[in-house]
Order: structure tokens, then sequence, then C-alpha cells
């Protein structure tokens, strides 16, 4: 795969109009630093931006830091017993999307609220019925993230600092409104021309960047910079402050700058045609 451009979006699901942790970085091709596209984003004017790249046909790879879908094969459905559980990712997104029409910013407050809905979710004082005993369900990619020694948790999990739940459907209802304007793979195929989304986790950059197990956040130049060149890329253009949305985010852009060109990335072993249409995957996990 041939790209000029190579973003990543460190996602929010904090249900105000700009959350603070939502951040872009954008690298060019070659071993320049990603830049950090300092603005208050919100959630509406990342879905216009991306918009924006389709339609001037951008060969973008850009990643998206928040999980697609949920888990789907280890019970035969997102939602076992609710009627309306949908087939594959697409119709997941549209259904998340048209239960949470009245929540402001794109937020999905509705959504988990829902009678059915919640009752798979764990959300603070309140955990349904349906959510197992212990860390909850996950999809085979995450799996696959534990077995290379990174933490991840349920999408079906809301409560703690670590969540991604929410992240997840907030993206979901950004997923919708672009469907048509660009895939993201491997839900689509991967397009000739023209942008591609990809699912992303940070933490996996860093950790093939070098981090250590147990440090989990760059908050510091140096150590960006150390990691940075772990991936070809020259020292980053110093920030007002590194915290750590932006730091995930510009070592990520140079990390899918590197990736992109390994094949063996686009054909993960264990992705099989049901698990692209109904749980997707990781970029970078074999």
């Amino acid at each position: 795969m041939s790209f000029t451009d190579f973003i990543a979006i460190d996602w929010s699901g904090q249900a105000v109009e700009r959350p603070r942790g939502l951040a872009v970085a954008q690298a060019r091709a070659g071993s320049a630093a990603p830049e950090l596209i300092d603005r208050r984003w919100s959630r509406q004017d990342l879905l216009e931006w991306l918009a924006e790249l389709a339609a001037r046909g951008t060969r973008a790879l850009i990643g998206l830091d928040l999980s697609p879908a949920f888990p789907f094969c280890d019970a035969g459905a997102y939602f076992p017993g609710w009627a309306a559980s949908p087939p594959d990712g697409p119709a997941l997104w549209k259904l998340v999307d048209t239960l949470s029409a009245d929540d402001p910013h794109l937020a999905a407050t509705r959504f988990v609220n829902h009678p059915d809905a919640r009752r798979h979710f764990r959300q603070r004082g309140d955990c349904g019925d349906l959510f197992p005993p212990g860390r909850g369900r996950f999809r085979v990619c995450e799996h696959g993230q534990e077995a290379m020694r990174l933490s991840p948790y349920s999408c079906f999990n809301l409560v703690g600092a670590s969540q991604v739940g929410k992240s997840s459907l907030t993206g979901m209802r950004v997923l919708h409104r672009l469907r048509g304007t660009i895939g993201l793979w491997p839900f689509d195929p991967l397009p000739e021309s023209g942008p591609v989304l990809v699912e992303i986790y940070t933490a996996l950059a860093a950790r093939l960047a070098g981090m250590r197990k147990g440090v989990s956040k760059i908050r510091d130049g140096e150590t960006l910079d150390a990691l940075l060149a772990a991936f070809g890329s020259a020292p980053h253009r110093p920030l007002p402050r590194h915290d750590d949305h932006a730091t995930d985010a510009i070592l990520s852009a140079a990390w899918l700058r590197v990736a992109a060109t390994q094949a063996e990335l686009w054909s993960p072993a264990r992705l099989t045609p049901d698990l692209a249409r109904t749980e997707g995957w990781t970029f970078g996990v074999p």
C-alpha cells in the first residue's frame, strides 16, 4: 500500500462538545516528524475534516484509536437476546447513531441507556445483568493484543480511566456518517485511491518503539524523540505541553508510516471474512 499522508487520531468519548482528549497528528511520506494539528477539535470537526480529505482524494492512511465494533464471534451476536442486535459492523454503527440521534456532540448516552442495550454494559453504578463476570467480553483481535503483552479493555466496560467503550461508541456514530465517503479496513475493501481508515491501538505503537511494559504514557520531549527514532523519524517540533494525547498521536502517525509498507499487517493470519464483517481488526496485530 502506497500513501502520501499518515494520520493518527487519539479519540475521546467524553460527552462534551470539544473533548480534551481529541488529538490529531499528521506525517508525510519521508522521515520528517509528524506534526500535531493543534485545534480545539470536536467530533463534528473531525467528521467534516475527514470528509474533506476524501473529497480532495488525499491518499492518507488514517488510524483511529477506538474499537469500531463489539465482540460478536464469542456469542454469535453483539447483543445476544436482543432482537435488534445488528448482523455486521455497518449495521451496528447505524443502530448506535439512530438511537443516539438526540444526544448532542455525537455522544452515545441514549444508546447505552436503552433498556435492551444497557443490560450488556458495565456503567458506573449500573452493571447490566448480561455483562459477564470478570473483565467482560473481548474481540478476537483483542485476544491478539493480549498475546502481544498489551492490556486491552472490553468495549462493554464503560468504567475507569482506561475504558474504551465510550470512545468506541462515539466513533461508531462518526463511522456511520462517513459511510460511503471513506472505507474502514477490513470492513471495506482497500481502495486504489483516496484515504483509508484503520483501527489503531496507540499502546501498540509505543511498545513496538521500545517502551517498556508498565510505562504507558509519554509526557516529555526526550522520550518522544527516542521512540520516534525507532521508526526512522526525525525529532518532533517542540510542543507547548507534552500531554499523552498529543504524544500518542504523534508517535502513532510515525508508526503508521512504517507499518503501511508491511504487507503481512494487511493480511493477519486469524482475520477471517466473518471477523472482517462483524468485529474488524486492530491494524498491527498479527
